[in-house]
């Protein structure tokens, strides 16, 4: 797979020029629909691509859904569930092209969604490790197990191999894959800011104003990566990459816009957020100096360089503050706070080694979009039902 060249990279000095800070305009919204990867998308596009308030909506996806969860050997790594999945939640960030933005709370399509949170739920919480609690609850202790819990990951191979090892080719994927996240970064877990209070909220607040620039719009993660992608010759406008994105790291995503959007998983979704930020620093450290052996100046590197410091104060901040602070308020959910730590680890561990794995064997550690799959949907079937089964959370 061939990706275009990196233009050339400015240095610091040049950030301060006039108009510097508008680097980084290509980050916009909605981004596009991609490309079907199976059945239930096919269906899942016909219904988005239809107007909400023109019935009949007809379409199989209930049923394609049902079929392809029953089928699938792994729902964790289902391209076409967990490309249904990442479309569905984007309905409620950025939205969709050309997509009625009031199929975000449709209520089939809403049941639809559930449909495949169930499974992978029931999947994550299947192959999830999650450790024995801490004897005590009180915030030191909670901190000091994810601390523990995060420690294994201190030791990320992919930063190591991009740090010595990556090609310039290797390192336009790897910003390419993780562009998904870090174009919208701190979104999913801010859904949590209005379900803490006290010591908790505060500490989320803390973390996520700094992720949000802290006031200078320039400064924001989100737009200091559209400006690496920019400066490394991609293309910043959000999901651009989609087609070329693997199951793996879509449900990376996907699984912290899950804890994000449910109430009751708001102590896994805390816990996600502490276990992202304690294996951030160095890594980050590793990545800035692999971007920079290949020739990158500060405009691509500063992303990385402003996690290697922000994010060695955040982990203390999300262990002892947020989790730690959360769990003090609520001990009934320290087991969902490790399990949100434990899953973070695992999905973020499992898209690594698979664009490891690839590279490692000289491929691509990119997905190679197929032909436009062609849906055999017949004519009218049967409409999505309002209430076609309970949402199993109304949180």
């Amino acid at each position: 797979m061939t990706i275009a060249p990196p233009m050339d990279s400015r240095t610091a000095d040049d950030a301060s020029r006039p108009g510097a800070d508008n680097r980084g305009s290509g980050l916009t919204r909605p981004m596009s629909l991609s490309s079907p990867r199976g059945p239930v998308t096919a269906a899942l596009a016909v219904v988005l691509r239809s107007p909400v308030d023109q019935p009949p909506i007809v379409s199989d996806l209930p049923a394609q859904i049902d079929r392809a969860i029953g089928a699938s050997v792994d729902v964790l790594s289902d391209g076409d569930l967990q490309l249904a999945l990442f479309w569905l939640y984007e309905l409620h960030y950025g939205g969709i092209a050309d997509v009625d933005e009031r199929w975000e709370w449709q209520p089939g399509l809403l049941a639809c969604r559930a449909s495949i949170e169930h499974a992978m739920e029931a999947a994550l919480r299947d192959s999830v490790h999650v450790p024995a609690p801490p004897a005590q609850t009180d915030a030191e202790n909670v901190a000091q197990a994810l601390f523990a819990l995060t420690a294994e990951g201190d030791e990320q191979r992919l930063s190591h191999y991009i740090r010595s090892e990556a090609t310039p080719e290797q390192a336009r994927e790897f910003l390419i894959a993780r562009s998904l996240y870090t174009l919208k970064e701190a979104d999913p877990h801010s859904w949590a800011i209005p379900r803490l209070r006290g010591r908790a909220k505060s500490a989320l607040v803390e973390v996520q104003s700094d992720e949000y620039g802290a006031g200078r719009a320039e400064r924001m993660h989100q737009q200091l990566y559209a400006r690496a992608m920019e400066a490394a010759g991609l293309d910043s406008n959000y999901g651009s990459y989609l087609d070329v994105i693997d199951a793996h790291t879509l449900c990376a995503l996907n699984t912290m816009s899950m804890f994000g959007l449910h109430r009751r998983l708001r102590g896994a979704l805390v816990g996600h957020l502490a276990a992202y930020e304690m294996t951030s620093s160095l890594p980050c450290q590793r990545i800035a100096a692999g971007l920079r052996r290949l020739g990158y100046g500060d405009d691509v590197v500063d992303y990385y360089d402003e996690h290697v410091e922000a994010d060695a104060v955040h982990e203390q901040i999300a262990g002892r503050d947020l989790a730690g602070g959360l769990v003090e308020q609520e001990p009934e959910l320290l087991a969902d706070v490790l399990f949100g730590a434990a899953a973070c680890l695992a999905v973020e561990g499992r898209a690594a080694d698979h664009m490891l794995a690839a590279w490692t064997e000289g491929r691509s550690g990119l997905r190679t979009p197929p032909r436009t799959h062609r849906a055999l949907v017949a004519g009218p079937k049967k409409r999505i039902p309002s209430k076609r089964r309970r949402v199993r959370d109304g949180g």
